[in-house]
């Protein structure tokens, strides 16, 4: 199931730019909504779609989340948002050059996973504290809220839930292949997912990836030293962080120069316009 801006009208005539968010865990469903949020990149013709994969409860909680998206079949999580993502590229809406992805905390563990399983697919991820050294977490019951984690995802001191956990286990299934873009955030004082884990895998995705040295496609980490995990508290702070990750994003997917005129209408900015 996938949401884009002008769900009537169709693939366009030639590929656009997409940005395709995802989420997919405790249940939660991504509802229909109105967001002035996206309308930055919408207003510079990116398309914005939301990919409902299991996980969430958009098809019914048990089957959707409870019997096909946690515990034993959580990656049918990943699966379903490469198929949205392949499908997309195959019915024409957008290539594979102009498209990119995002999730935040557990949607960040999906981002982790899905540029692990599929990095062709993609030119750019934003993964916002993203949940992503899995197993290190979940072993650790002195860490706050990893045994109430242990009901979404399996308790890995079992042997049954450790092997599986550790196939989807992001920082885990690092490989020796070219990866997107990738945009990792994270708060000093997060205490949901601790600042560590996007520092780590980082670093293990520098290490391993194996893009060229002039690929421009580049790791980078920006870290938050005075917020925690649901970003900044004063509004103001709020939009600049969210300016920082479009900017990245549209200079990624190579609409810097695109801007938006007084009528709405799109206009080509000036070469070295910021």
């Amino acid at each position: 199931l996938v949401h884009v801006s002008e769900p009537d009208s169709g693939a366009p005539a030639t590929p656009a730019p997409l940005h395709l968010y995802g989420y997919g865990s405790y249940g939660h469903s991504i509802e229909p909504a109105f967001s002035s949020r996206t309308l930055p990149l919408v207003d510079r013709g990116v398309v914005y779609a939301v990919a409902h994969v299991r996980g969430g409860s958009e098809n019914g909680r048990w089957q959707w989340y409870e019997e096909g998206g946690k515990y034993l079949t959580k990656r049918n999580t990943f699966n379903d948002f490469v198929d949205v993502a392949d499908a997309l590229v195959r019915t024409g809406w957008t290539q594979p050059k102009c498209m990119s992805c995002e999730g935040r905390s557990a949607g960040g563990l999906l981002v982790g996973n899905v540029v692990n399983m599929a990095p062709h697919l993609f030119r750019a991820a934003i993964a916002g504290v993203p949940f992503v050294d899995l197993i290190v977490t979940m072993c650790d019951p002195s860490i706050p809220l990893t045994t109430g984690e242990w009901e979404e995802w399996g308790n890995p001191n079992e042997p049954k839930y450790y092997e599986y956990m550790l196939s989807y286990s992001p920082i885990d299934q690092v490989r020796a292949q070219a990866y997107p873009s990738i945009l990792a955030t994270g708060g000093l004082h997060d205490p949901r997912v601790a600042y560590w884990e996007p520092a780590k895998w980082v670093q293990h995705l520098r290490a391993k990836r194996t893009n060229a040295q002039e690929d421009p496609r580049k790791v980078l980490l920006k870290m938050d030293l005075s917020a925690g995990h649901f970003s900044a508290s004063d509004r103001y702070k709020y939009l600049r962080e969210l300016a920082f990750d479009y900017a990245w994003l549209l200079d990624e997917l190579n609409l810097r120069e695109v801007k938006v005129g007084a009528t709405g209408k799109q206009v080509k900015g000036r070469k070295g316009d910021k």
